[in-house]
């Protein structure tokens, strides 16, 4: 009698779905940027969070695939939520207000580092190996060579929205450990328990702080904020929940190198921009560095 093992994922795969999810994660920062424009933060990251939360639901019924009724787990939605899009989402929404998009981008491209920290010092639940430590390195590098000190001209002006930022970054690092919780579930399932859970807690703050019903946003500002709720976030959870499981918490974040390339290959296409020598030694550095935290090393068998 012969036992089959379960098949496991392609490497080739998941780094595909690490370049959808940074390429999603990537644009929402253009699409904030339009949002805020005529829509306050809170009421955008509110409207945001329940937007994808139905829509993931409606999926996930569609699926046969039913939401866990415990509280505790529910607690760990509640939770999850704070640190993965009330707080982050909505400091992002609001220093946007104040700097560019692309600055926002680059600051919150550091989450890996902060999540290498956070797991090398505290939970120590991945290796914290020489390979992840120079692909940390390499990735910042290339964003550096990328964006150019240009990208840093205004630095200071806008601190307290710089701050805010960085601040949604550490969230993002703490946020991709703890998702580890929800291993054995469905990605849908946490995907969608922590919207709901973040809509429940902005959507009464909105309301109260912000009165959108005297809000007059424009068309512009309108469909970012659907395209935010449906590929940003709806699509993207789905991916960034499965990648927590097969690629680990170091490996998911490491998708943030990727958002500033691929914003520039964008304004290349679009925009006719053009890319300096630089720039493309630092793309080089982003692939190798995301390489080296996310391909996972050889086993060396011993005779």
């Amino acid at each position: 009698m012969t036992t089959t093992t379960p098949r496991q994922p392609s490497i080739a795969f998941e780094l595909a779905l690490l370049l959808a999810l940074a390429t999603l994660w990537g644009g929402s920062y253009t699409f904030i940027k339009l949002g805020v424009a005529t829509i306050p933060p809170i009421t955008l990251i509110a409207a945001r969070t329940a937007i994808a939360g139905v829509l993931l639901l409606v999926i996930m019924r569609g699926r046969g695939v039913t939401m866990p009724t415990d509280p505790a787990t529910w607690r760990r939605f509640v939770f999850q939520a704070c640190l993965n899009s009330v707080i982050p989402w909505t400091l992002i929404a609001w220093g946007e207000r104040l700097i560019d998009a692309g600055l926002a981008t680059i600051l919150n491209s550091a989450s890996p580092i902060f999540t290498f920290l956070f797991t090398a010092a505290i939970t120590r639940h991945e290796a914290a190996n020489p390979r992840k430590l120079f692909g940390v390195v390499a990735g910042m590098a290339g964003i550096c060579l990328i964006v150019g000190g240009d990208a840093f001209r205004d630095l200071g002006s806008g601190i307290a929205a710089e701050i805010a930022i960085v601040a949604a970054t550490i969230c993002y690092a703490c946020a991709a450990i703890f998702s580890r919780g929800f291993k054995g579930l469905d990605p849908m399932a946490p995907a969608a328990g922590s919207l709901i859970a973040g809509a429940a807690i902005l959507i009464p703050l909105g309301l109260t702080v912000e009165r959108p019903w005297t809000l007059s946003p424009s068309t512009s500002s309108m469909a970012a904020l659907l395209a935010l709720a449906v590929f940003s976030t709806a699509i993207a959870f789905v991916i960034y929940f499965r990648l927590i499981q097969t690629l680990g918490s170091v490996g998911t974040t490491a998708q943030a190198y990727l958002r500033v390339p691929i914003g520039v290959a964008l304004s290349v296409v679009l925009l006719g921009e053009r890319l300096s020598p630089t720039a493309w030694i630092g793309l080089a550095c982003v692939v190798v560095g995301v390489a080296a935290m996310t391909i996972p090393a050889r086993r060396i068998a011993v005779a």
